[in-house]
């Protein structure tokens, strides 16, 4: 039975790489021309000429579809963007720089036949930098111990997923994105298959540590509350040592009368304590600033244009 397949590729920083992701998914669908296929290209707001080399793989190919957002929404916003072009019955997300081997999409299409709803593609060694690696390591932890997702899942941004799933994510209104936490509010049918994971030839990760840190934050706040209740615990934890450390004091003056008070030690428990509130303060603050955002609907994305082979014509007969 034919099926469309609907692959979505979020661009940045990628004009030397994007046509070799391209061509491969092209030589892979040779091979299985079972399968329909489209191409859904978004220019997160690249700063390369990465959206001339999409209108260019538009001109040559009737499947391909190029989005060009009015500024840089991250990554996760670019893929909704995108899904919210699709048409395919299968969904695959995966990124712009050829590291991910795309022949290995039919290993993570065969097996969510097996019953599952979503497949990430998992890899036995990353051939990301150290600080990338280390990011990713930082994402698992938020993922495991704040979204409740589980230990012995091991994910990526190469994943498959039916199309009931990818209607259901488009749904969310809310202007933070954390694409994990959607697939998992979602479905607890997810699974993952290991993939090759190439060494990255040209360039390097559009990933700076701001970015990666509202990342996080994303998946810190958006679907949780249990930032909450860790400040809450600090803040317990904190007093209970303030406690302590007061009858210590009490103590001390009374067994020693002439001791002199310690000032250095006054203020280091002062400043943990002006610490820890500026914390609290800070995790309500981002929850009820992002609770304002969402009231005030900042947009998860602004799409400047699109172009596909058709409308290329249309413009061109115009002229």
């Amino acid at each position: 039975m034919s099926r469309l397949i609907s692959y979505v590729i979020p661009c940045y920083g990628s004009e030397h790489t994007i046509e070799g992701v391209v061509d491969e998914i092209k030589q892979l669908q040779s091979k299985h021309q079972e399968d329909q296929y489209e191409i859904i290209l978004v220019n997160d707001s690249s700063p390369d000429n990465v959206w001339s080399v999409i209108q260019d793989l538009v001109k040559n190919n009737d499947n391909i579809i190029g989005i060009d957002l009015a500024r840089n929404f991250g990554q996760h916003s670019a893929l909704l963007a995108g899904y919210g072009k699709t048409k395919g019955d299968l969904i695959v997300s995966l990124d712009d720089d050829g590291q991910i081997a795309v022949e290995d999409t039919y290993k993570l299409i065969d097996h969510l036949e097996e019953g599952y709803d979503v497949v990430y593609g998992k890899y036995r060694v990353k051939k990301h930098n150290v600080f990338r690696n280390m990011a990713s390591r930082i994402a698992a932890w938020i993922s495991v111990y704040l979204i409740n997702i589980p230990k012995d899942f091991s994910g990526s941004s190469f994943f498959v997923a039916r199309r009931y799933i990818i209607d259901e994510m488009v749904k969310y209104p809310n202007a933070y994105v954390y694409l994990i936490g959607l697939v998992f509010r979602t479905t607890d049918k997810i699974d993952s298959v290991f993939v090759g994971h190439r060494k990255r030839e040209v360039g390097h990760s559009g990933y700076t540590f701001t970015s990666l840190f509202a990342l996080w934050l994303n998946g810190a706040t958006t679907f949780s509350i249990k930032p909450l209740r860790l400040s809450t615990f600090l803040g317990f934890v904190t007093a209970f040592i303030g406690l302590i450390f007061s009858i210590v004091v009490v103590i001390k003056k009374i067994l020693h009368p002439d001791m002199m008070m310690g000032w250095s030690s006054l203020m280091s428990v002062t400043l943990i304590l002006c610490g820890v509130i500026l914390i609290v303060l800070g995790m309500l603050g981002e929850y009820v600033g992002r609770l304002y955002m969402s009231s005030n609907r900042e947009p998860q994305y602004v799409i400047r244009q699109t172009t596909d082979r058709d409308q290329q014509n249309d413009d061109f007969k115009e002229t």
